[in-house]
């Protein structure tokens, strides 16, 4: 269920916006849409108008996914399936209309449905359905508040069957794809409205309070009490691994408290092809997930320089492995007091530092009260990267994946700033068009 605030905040929009469809302005435009937890499966939805007239439609918000599908059973009357001799439906590279794209008679296949295959990233299934195109609409922002909402009737994206969603969390129409592709979400809304090839995720961890997503600008990101969180970024190259969607970075050391973990360097080096041991970024992955060898050294040196803080090993809870009584952490403004870890990037000087609100998970059960190392030992091989940043360690993180210049920015906790992710102000400004 989408929390209160949330609701109000977007059935503010629906009922007090003259206008959802507007044309594209000469100027380009910048968009937001709330990003909202699931915690019975720590996963994460992105909430969008979709349909005519406009529904308000959460899909789960997926990195690594190069288009986005929905369940099309609920009817619109602005849904319009593609055929194959669909100029899009070229671009698109439908395997079911192979034939229709090197025939010498398009028009033969004008009744021929545009058949993609879309898949469900959690449970790792996938159906067909047709490609279509359909209105989509989300609030203009300036950085600070949400404004007028806007709207296209060109979105496109796949139907699929409703057995699809299965393994989602309860109420979610789809999915929202934001991989690298001319066909993801963030892709369209920058083409359509001639905006920046940029977006950035702030997810929240909290349960009653959305995080936000911006599309279309590099800033500024306003956070009660207006702090600019985009001017907290460091950057990376982001790294083209060719036929893959999602976004990988290349990571060539982890420090625990400063201390280097002792690892064979061979396994995160990434070749000119960008192969090798690149390091992912997924939305549907609820904890950083490391390759064997990389989890077993990681560990070993959190255990050790946990000593250092008179920390003393307790009885592990699934899924993790290395846990610590709650009544013997201390706690800060940036979470539980453990060893800090850094996740070392192109440089020494260029690091992503992950605090204790973002290493550790709380786990209260059974009479049971610990702090629990959030990183899991990943199957080496089903991986598809040595390691996986998870939803956990983004929280109350400002990313910012800018297409433009390749590269992804990231703030660390924005904890240590005095904000979070949640503290968006999604209070509606009437100046904003």
């Amino acid at each position: 269920m989408l929390p209160h605030r949330l609701i109000s905040i977007i059935t503010f929009f629906f009922f007090f916006t003259p206008s959802l469809f507007i044309p594209p302005c000469s100027s380009s435009s910048s968009f937001l849409s709330p990003i909202t937890k699931d915690y019975e499966t720590n996963l994460y939805t992105l909430t969008l108008y979709l349909k005519t007239p406009p529904q308000l439609t959460p899909l789960l918000l997926d990195l690594s996914s190069s288009f986005s599908w929905m369940d099309c059973s609920i009817p619109s009357s602005t849904h319009r399936s593609l055929s194959c001799n669909s100029p899009l439906c070229s671009a698109l590279g439908s395997r079911a209309c192979v034939k229709c794209f090197n025939s010498h008679s398009p028009d033969d296949c004008s009744s021929n449905p545009c058949i993609l295959t879309p898949s469900n990233s959690v449970t790792h299934k996938s159906s067909t359905g047709n490609a279509i195109v359909e209105a989509l609409a989300l609030a203009v922002t300036d950085g600070r508040n949400p404004g007028q909402v806007k709207g296209f009737s060109e979105f496109l994206l796949s139907c699929s069957k409703k057995c699809l969603l299965k393994g989602l969390m309860k109420g979610v129409a789809g999915l929202a794809g934001l991989g690298r592709s001319n066909f993801s979400l963030s892709t369209q809304i920058s083409t359509f409205f001639v905006s920046t090839r940029t977006f950035a995720l702030c997810v929240s961890g909290s349960p009653s309070a959305p995080g936000v997503a911006f599309f279309g600008s590099a800033g500024p990101y306003y956070f009660l009490p207006q702090i600019d969180l985009s001017k907290t970024l460091n950057y990376t190259p982001l790294i083209l691994n060719p036929g893959q969607p999602d976004y990988f970075i290349n990571l060539t050391s982890i420090k625990v408290n400063g201390v280097s973990i002792q690892l064979n360097q061979t396994i995160l080096a990434v070749d000119q092809h960008g192969f090798g041991g690149t390091t992912k970024l997924s939305t549907v992955t609820p904890y950083t997930t490391l390759h064997s060898n990389i989890y077993k050294a990681f560990t070993e040196t959190f255990v050790n320089e946990s000593t250092k803080l008179n920390l003393t090993l307790t009885k592990a809870m699934e899924p993790f492995n290395v846990c610590y009584n709650a009544d013997e952490v201390l706690d800060t403004t940036v979470g539980p007091m453990v060893p800090t870890v850094d996740l070392v990037m192109n440089s020494d000087d260029v690091f992503w530092r992950i605090f204790g609100s973002n290493s550790m998970v709380r786990i209260a059960r059974d009479g049971v009260d610990v702090w629990c190392l959030g990183f899991l030992d990943g199957d080496i091989k089903n991986m598809t990267a040595m390691i996986i940043i998870g939803g956990h360690q983004m929280e109350n993180n400002l990313l910012q994946f800018d297409l433009e210049q390749q590269r992804l920015g990231f703030s660390s906790s924005v904890l240590a700033y005095k904000t979070s992710c949640s503290n968006f102000n999604f209070t509606t400004s009437s100046n904003l068009s």
